[in-house]
């Protein structure tokens, strides 16, 4: 849609203060489980259902509601998802028993499906070239570096004030991300013909994926063998074949798998589901250095704030990589770092001393890796997509974010907790993530072209990247 409006920093505010809100109910939760579980009396399995369905009700909904922003307005699929928000944080805030938690909850989950897309679709409408890959490195820095801010934010908030406070600031940022957007044009999707919602391929999709979910988080709970899991897995298995077929003949698909015949999309999507799945390391890191070392839950998450001090350095580091080489050089050399950083801390056999030193270095060096891949991956993601489709096609991207985190933190402590040994364990469970890094790599050398991305290709004057077969 040619409006003439070029994007501003004011723009470019309000979308990191909308996706920022995303992480500070999505990851500070995570921090204050004793507090919110003390205070509402509710069980903690209960509350660990609450939190996961915000990132399942997002990972659901996100293709859907890039989809949407593509048909109804970019803009207004960000409002809603910030109106939602607010009505989510407010239900927690209000909360005093298990209810209103599950409800907010899947609301925030909803709210980040509808936030995360459009922002993005938002961001390549209006920047161009340099200014669109500066605009998705402050993108990145609200999404990748906003898991650690807000993990730190929250605790610090939760421990000084009380964990409802968090979702105060949350609403605060969401009312100001609504003001800073207020006189941004609408932005949609060019589009032939009538719009019809594809209701049958998400009712497909959602029973799919909650299957899978429930494999995942309760398959150790269940039996991984018991009829209950097996009959799950069937469930998504039949699901998902059943979805392809229905998707190929639909009009106007939830899901268009045409976009995956774009080489440079495939690839910055793959590698996005496979470098996310090395969230694991996180999970096993840090419960082995408790359990294995002896550390507190304060000095262990001290041990990995080199990683979120490198995320946030890197990312416009990474930004300038790309407009120099294209983005394939820093794609490349983010999953080689992330490769190594990971790949140290399995060196449990090492003294406590120096395998504390490894460890800091390693987290270190796994950030410097995942910052200098994130803008150069949105980039590619972005300006690869056709312009009537970008809503959907970050839908897709944002969503193996998702799954791939989820995937990755299932498989890892899967194999952690199959192992006696808590040193054997740990080392297999970084092996595991070791290797989704190395299949990332991997996926980037077989997809991403030499001449992807930079000032000099067609994505610097906002033109899709032909088709590749």
């Amino acid at each position: 849609m040619e409006t003439g409006y070029k994007g501003t920093n004011k723009l470019i505010t309000g979308i990191v203060f909308g996706v920022i809100t995303f992480w500070l109910f999505a990851q500070a939760m995570v921090n204050v489980v004793p507090a919110v579980q003390k205070d509402l009396g509710i069980s903690l399995g209960m509350l660990n259902v609450g939190i996961s369905l915000t990132a399942l009700f997002s990972g659901m909904f996100i293709v859907a509601a890039g989809g949407l922003a593509d048909k109804v307005g970019r803009k207004k699929i960000t409002n809603l998802g910030l109106v939602l928000s607010v009505i989510g944080s407010l239900c927690l805030i209000l909360a005093n028993g298990a209810v209103l938690l599950i409800i907010g909850r899947v609301i925030q989950g909803i709210s980040a499906a509808c936030i995360m897309p459009a922002t993005i679709a938002l961001m390549k409408e209006y920047f161009e070239g340099a200014e669109r890959q500066r605009a998705l490195s402050y993108w990145s820095i609200g999404s990748w570096g906003g898991s650690g801010v807000c993990s730190f934010a929250g605790g610090a908030i939760a421990t000084y004030m009380g964990w409802k406070w968090i979702f105060i600031f949350s609403i605060i940022f969401a009312l100001l991300a609504m003001w800073l957007i207020k006189d941004t044009p609408e932005s949609k999707g060019e589009e032939s013909g009538a719009f019809k919602f594809d209701f049958s391929g998400l009712a497909i999709f959602i029973i799919s994926m909650l299957a899978l979910n429930l494999v995942i988080t309760r398959g150790k709970d269940f039996g991984w063998t018991s009829p209950l899991t097996l009959g799950l897995v069937v469930v998504f298995l039949i699901g998902l074949i059943v979805f392809v077929r229905v998707e190929k003949k639909m009009d106007h698909p939830l899901i268009d798998f045409s976009l995956f015949k774009n080489k440079p999309y495939a690839g910055a999507t793959y590698s996005n589901f496979l470098l996310n799945a090395v969230a694991g390391t996180l999970v096993i890191a840090n419960t082995y250095v408790q359990v294995g070392r002896g550390f507190t839950a304060f000095q262990s998450g001290m041990l990995s704030i080199g990683y979120l001090v490198a995320v946030l350095g890197m990312i416009r580091v990474g930004e300038k990589i790309l407009q120099r080489t294209g983005a394939r050089t820093p794609m490349i050399w983010g999953a080689i770092l992330t490769t190594i950083g990971v790949a140290v801390m399995g060196l449990t056999f090492l003294p406590d001393f120096i395998y504390t030193v490894i460890v800091f270095i390693g987290f270190a060096v796994f950030g410097i890796g995942l910052g200098m891949y994130a803008t150069p991956s949105t980039d590619t993601a972005v300006s690869s997509a056709p312009s009537n489709k970008i809503g959907e096609a970050s839908g897709l991207y944002k969503m193996a974010s998702s799954l791939g985190g989820s995937f990755g933190v299932a498989l890892s402590t899967a194999v952690y907790s199959a192992i006696k040994s808590v040193d054997a364990a740990a080392t297999a469970g970084i092996i595991t993530n070791v290797v989704f890094a190395i299949l990332s790599l991997i996926s980037i050398m077989m997809f991403i072209p030499k001449n992807q991305g930079g000032d000099k290709s067609p994505q610097s004057k906002g033109q899709p990247t032909p088709v590749t077969e």
